[in-house]
């Protein structure tokens, strides 16, 4: 599973046009839910489900909470350049060690 946020709703949706393409480019068939809006945009590709948000309708809905993670705040305005993710939880089960043992999780903020 991989949490993320863009900066406004078009850039949810740039995100998710994105990632749609590029997993179309290697043989998948990804569903999509949400992308009329933009707000919350949902990526089922098989094994990988990606949530892209708006940062306070992720601050709302705050997923990581459900895996017992640190909450993570809507990230302030400015503060990476447009358009760039940037880590910010990774749980163990994303280690390449560890990645055969079960499902992870990587969150990520804008």
């Amino acid at each position: 599973m991989v949490i993320a946020s863009g900066q406004s709703a078009r850039h949810v949706g740039a995100l998710a046009d994105h990632l749609v393409e590029a997993l179309k480019g290697v043989g998948l068939r990804p569903s999509v839910e949400g992308a009329a809006q933009c707000d919350w945009v949902l990526i089922d590709a098989g094994d990988v489900v990606v949530h892209l948000f708006r940062p306070e309708v992720r601050a709302f809905y705050n997923l990581e909470k459900m895996w017992g993670l640190p909450s993570v705040p809507a990230p302030a305005r400015g503060t990476l350049p447009d358009g760039a993710l940037s880590p910010a939880v990774v749980t163990p089960a994303m280690s390449s060690a560890a990645a055969a043992t079960g499902p992870g999780l990587m969150v990520a903020t804008r």
